[in-house]
């Protein structure tokens, strides 16, 4: 008799536990809820209404987003990308000028690209920079034109490692006299008078 009892217990606790569990997993779903209120609500619309999520959406820690094919970052060589290593040489004021290029993304630090060593680079707008500090002004106007001349093959190397790897290239010179005999031996360089040394 004890025995059908406690088993009476258990399927009276039974059932009411699936009862329970049915009413919970009913209002699980708030355009199911209306239904214990008296609102109708079909269950073929309420099924129309839920979207069940098959696979749970990653959590954007392994997801890149895309890079257009035309990018060039995407063939872009390694040996293209900025890397800052300490300044050559031991020309202090030289350096301290490069540190000053406006916007530089490097101050401190030369930039090797493809190579070569470059005073500085401003990410920005993607331009290598060379930086000339001589007394260029103070030289004979014959002494001023040879030692363009010497400096030229570099400087249009220079400027083709820049442009190779998608770089502008800017030489930086501290006088109109130095910008002008640069730009009549070659009108392609883009030359700036440093204002800022």
């Amino acid at each position: 008799m004890g025995a059908v009892i406690v088993l009476g217990v258990v399927v009276v606790g039974f059932a009411i536990k699936e009862a329970l569990d049915a009413y919970e997993l009913r209002h699980a779903f708030p355009e199911e809820a209306g239904t214990s209120r008296g609102t109708k609500v079909s269950s073929r619309e309420a099924e129309v209404q839920r979207k069940p999520k098959l696979n749970p959406e990653p959590a954007g820690q392994d997801w890149l987003p895309p890079v257009p094919p035309e990018s060039p970052d995407r063939e872009r060589r390694s040996e293209c990308r900025p890397v800052p290593v300490r300044h050559l040489g031991g020309n202090d004021p030289h350096n301290e000028c490069a540190d000053r290029i406006p916007n530089n993304s490097f101050p401190g630090w030369d930039v090797l690209v493809n190579g070569k060593n470059f005073d500085g680079l401003v990410l920005i707008n993607r331009t290598l920079w060379d930086i000339k500090t001589d007394d260029f002004e103070k030289q004979p106007p014959r002494s001023q034109r040879f030692f363009v001349r010497m400096k030229l093959p570099e400087l249009r190397r220079e400027a083709k490692l820049a442009r190779d790897c998608g770089y502008n290239f800017v030489i930086g010179v501290r006088s109109a006299a130095h910008k002008a005999v640069l730009f009549d031996e070659d009108p392609t360089l883009k030359v700036v008078i440093m204002d800022w040394c």
